[in-house]
């Protein structure tokens, strides 16, 4: 009895093993010592492809890439040897061919003898949560170029402060028939183009400002031509076809200059090296409902006027496989590079109401063309410019920031437009000289990134020595990033670094006159 019993619950036992391998979702397949499949499960099945009667009395080599054809015989050997192999992740081919990664354990199985006599081996589809390991590893490596770019962006945007600001400075103090005047315009033509780029950086990095304004799409693309062109190989020409009577659009200036220079960019890689064309060009488009249906566009789009903005390149061109995932983050046909210009442009587009269309095949380049919705108002006429002399003012100005180069332009800019200006090399040296006349000065210039005491805990210390004071700030980083922990402070003003002498004095006059000065 004992022993019909013992039987009994031995069956019921093997049967309960046999149903949970036949519904388990991995695949749980059992092999002899020679790779040869002996069983094969439903979750088998589901991961390769093959039926249970397709691959029982065949070889697990059927599943092995053609870069791999050696790793089953090494299995196998540790196998024999009694050894498991737990864990191994490595790649396996489906019976459609996809390429799919794989973790495998693979375990001898022993006789009563403790004989090894075969194996028994799970695998489970790891591809997803490879691909989210890549992208996470993709965006740290991003986070991290983020903090080097936004430092170098800072450093760079002190730098160019004093360069634009005595340039500019200079160019103030030259007669209109100097010969110099030509050289001093270059040189803030270069900086100012320079600071175009320190933006885009920014605002890559997500310390860029959003505005909205209405603009002439040909004029954004006339802005950086000239920095476009320092930024493609030599072998390849750009052309400007533009549209000066072109609708104005709703748009941010900085965002539309990334979408264009990423487009440019990329159409110039296309090339290798090539000689080609990038041609980039701007007109007004009628657009109807069958024509949007072969759009990517983030939402509905009415049909009508538009404003198109179309970048072809005489590159190599891209087939359709290719075209299906230009978009996706992270893809790139190219052996280096992030893999995001493409993504970061259609993302731009949508929040845009814009749309955009490929066209392209093989040798036979490459056309984006990009529409935005076409606004109501004219883009402004620019603002006039304002006289040297309605600029003048006085107070007395400290100025505290750790830029010497900055310092000593801010002294030279402010003095010039009739203000007495006393410095500070940073956040404490200002609080020293505020401390010892609090009632001294009319207004605080202060830097927001400083040593030994930065804009912030300097502004704080201020208002509780002398509540009210004017304090206007400044930083390399856009206003919203910068005075986000001033608000509701009475912060008097901002500027961004980099600025000319003229904006400069502009900020400093407005800062005053709201306090009634």
């Amino acid at each position: 009895m004992k022993q019909a019993a013992k039987r009994q619950m031995d069956g019921t036992h093997l049967l309960h093993l046999a149903a949970i391998v036949e519904s388990s979702e991995d695949a749980i397949i059992g092999k002899n010592l020679d790779g040869i499949v002996e069983s094969w499960n439903p979750g088998a099945e589901q991961l390769y492809g093959y039926s249970r009667e397709e691959m029982v009395g065949y070889s697990m080599s059927l599943l092995l890439p053609a870069d791999r054809p050696d790793e089953e015989a090494e299995i196998l050997r540790a196998i024999r040897a009694g050894e498991s192999v737990r864990h191994f992740k490595t790649v396996r081919v489906r019976k459609s061919g996809e390429r799919i990664d794989v973790s495998l354990t693979v375990s001898p199985i022993f006789d009563a003898a403790g004989t090894v006599v075969g194996a028994s081996q799970v695998a489970r589809d790891i591809t997803e949560s490879k691909e989210f390991e890549e992208r996470t590893r993709q965006m740290q490596k991003l986070e991290g170029l983020g903090v080097l770019a936004g430092g170098i962006a800072h450093d760079f945007n002190n730098l160019l402060t004093g360069m634009l600001g005595n340039a500019s400075l200079a160019l103030d103090a030259l007669p209109q028939g100097s010969p110099a005047r030509a050289g001093l315009l270059d040189v803030v033509r270069g900086a100012e183009r320079a600071s175009v780029l320190t933006r885009q950086i920014l605002s890559y990095i997500g310390k860029g400002r959003f505005v909205v304004e209405t603009l002439n799409l040909s004029e954004v693309v006339t802005e950086i031509a000239h920095l476009i062109e320092a930024l493609i190989p030599r072998n390849v020409h750009l052309q400007l076809e533009l549209d000066p009577a072109l609708p104005s659009i709703e748009g941010d200036a900085g965002q539309l200059q990334q979408v264009i220079m990423n487009l440019v960019i990329n159409g110039a890689e296309a090339m290798g090296a090539s000689a080609g064309s990038v041609i980039v060009r701007t007109g007004p488009q009628e657009v109807d409902e069958l024509y949007l249906r072969t759009v990517l566009a983030g939402s509905p789009l009415a049909r009508g006027r538009y404003a198109a903005l179309e970048v072809h390149d005489t590159g190599c061109g891209m087939d359709e496989a290719t075209q299906a995932r230009i978009f996706d983050a992270f893809f790139t046909t190219k052996f280096t590079g992030r893999g995001l210009g493409l993504a970061a442009v259609m993302g731009i587009v949508r929040s845009h109401r814009g749309a955009l269309k490929v066209y392209s095949a093989p040798g036979q380049g490459s056309t984006f063309k990009v529409l935005f919705p076409v606004s109501a108002e004219p883009a402004p006429a620019p603002a006039p410019e304002e006289s040297a002399r309605s600029l003048h003012g006085s107070g007395h100005v400290l100025v505290a920031d750790d830029e010497e180069m900055i310092r000593t332009f801010a002294k030279a800019a402010l003095e010039h437009f009739g203000y007495t200006v006393t410095l500070a090399r940073d956040g404490q040296e200002a609080i020293d000289l505020f401390t010892r006349a609090p009632d001294r000065f009319d207004l605080i210039f202060l830097d927001l990134t400083m040593p030994v005491m930065n804009g912030e805990e300097v502004f704080r210390r201020l208002q509780v020595l002398r509540p009210g004071v004017p304090v206007l700030l400044s930083s390399g980083f856009n206003e919203t990033s910068a005075v986000r922990h001033f608000a509701g402070k009475g912060l008097a003003g901002f500027i961004q670094k980099p600025y000319s002498t003229r904006s400069l004095a502009e900020r400093i006059k407005a800062a005053l006159s709201s306090n009634g000065h």
